[in-house]
């Protein structure tokens, strides 16, 4: 699975209608309602929109013929293999009727050369763990965080003895990084895991 890097934004004209595809990273369906609201244009005839977080998923039509605008925006989305992913498609009205088949064309068109448009990138399981290491280990085990791919230190606080790390870890690679720490540390250094994330 895939979600977007950030959010992207392409404009079609289709008949003289003019259409403007957004589409953004959310991480819930609240994050979804409110890029909805921000970027819906209450001077355009329709703010159609799809999004999907995880089994999570809702579209709408707003005012064009049922099925002929937001399910096609969701059929993009699912087209892609994207998650935690929002789309709204503006449409100003031209003057000349598309028909349903035109609106399924145009809307799920412009979802999806929007979604093509913008940066993808893959939705990696992480693990949370809680490295506690000494002063005189930090920087080498810092430098072999740094140096292990998807691995990210969210935070560091410092206690008398040395620090705490909290940090992400590729959930395939998580325990053999937790070894890896211990060893380079001759044991000095423990590794707790908590729960399993997405990023």
């Amino acid at each position: 699975m895939f979600t977007l890097e950030s959010s992207t934004s392409l404009e079609q004209v289709i008949k003289k209608s003019r259409f403007v595809a957004t589409a953004g990273p959310i991480a819930s369906e609240p994050d979804a309602k409110n890029f909805i609201a921000a970027h819906s244009d209450g001077g355009a005839n329709h703010n159609c929109w799809a999004w999907r977080v995880g089994q999570s998923y809702r579209c709408s039509d707003d005012g064009e013929p049922s099925g002929t605008a937001g399910k096609p925006i969701l059929q993009a989305i699912d087209r892609l293999l994207l998650d935690n992913v929002a789309v709204i498609v503006t449409r100003w009205f031209g003057g000349v009727l598309l028909g349903g088949g035109g609106l399924v064309r145009a809307y799920g068109g412009a979802a999806a050369a929007c979604l093509h448009a913008g940066k993808m990138v893959e939705i990696i399981a992480v693990q949370e763990a809680i490295i506690t290491v000494t002063f005189s280990d930090l920087a080498l085990v810092k430098a072999r965080l740094a140096g292990a791919a998807g691995v990210r230190i969210r935070q560091e606080s410092f206690t008398e003895a040395g620090a705490m790390l909290t940090v992400d870890l590729p959930e395939a690679q998580a325990q053999h990084i937790a070894r890896m720490i211990t060893d380079i540390t001759s044991g000095r250094a423990s590794v707790r895991m908590d729960q399993e994330i997405s990023t």
